[in-house]
């Protein structure tokens, strides 16, 4: 007969969410996940080998919740799915700061989510290259030095180097877009 868990993998999950959410990642072991749901440490092994298994999971929980951001903006219609991709990351940023941190703003970030991210990516490129009648090349950097700006913009407001309203961060986008878009022609993909 299989042994019966007193917790589940998810309410584990919610749990270190939760602790992320509240005092970041470096608060979350262990000790802190079994206090949080009111035992020991032992049931946390119980479906995760280690730590590094559960920061596993906390990646894919965060990254779950940022894509839910991502595609709510996209649905609200207020702009054209490239920038409603970057307004989510910064708003995420703004709502969701320490998974945003975590996410993002830690070593080795972007190499453990490049697979989740690469489909997202492929599409962007590919809109601009439609977009600017451009080749593969020209797009990536298109959106490589937009990527940057957004990812400054958001990584300041997550960390509270500054408070910026999201009207200031849409006209901030839309400059940057402005500037790029007289290299690459007159077509404006952040209408």
């Amino acid at each position: 007969m299989p042994r019966s868990y007193m917790f589940t993998k998810e309410q584990v999950l919610d749990a270190a969410i939760e602790l992320t959410r509240e005092k970041g990642f470096s608060a979350v072991s262990a000790r802190s996940l079994g206090d949080r749901l009111g035992t020991t440490s032992r049931p946390i092994f119980s479906h995760f080998e280690n730590m590094a298994d559960v920061q596993k999971g906390i990646i894919g929980a965060a990254n779950k919740i940022y894509q839910s951001f991502r595609e709510e903006e996209i649905k609200s219609g207020r702009y054209v799915p490239y920038k409603a991709s970057g307004m989510a990351y910064i708003r995420f940023a703004k709502e969701e700061k320490e998974l945003f941190r975590f996410l993002f703003m830690r070593q080795n970030a972007f190499s453990e989510l490049k697979e989740a991210l690469a489909p997202i990516m492929d599409k962007s490129i590919s809109r601009l290259m439609e977009q600017y009648h451009i080749q593969h090349e020209e797009a990536h950097h298109f959106h490589d030095q937009l990527w940057v700006h957004t990812h400054g913009i958001a990584s300041m407001i997550a960390t509270g180097f500054c408070n910026w309203n999201m009207d200031k961060v849409k006209k901030m986008l839309a400059e940057s877009e402005e500037y790029l878009s007289r290299k690459y022609g007159e077509n404006n993909v952040f209408k």
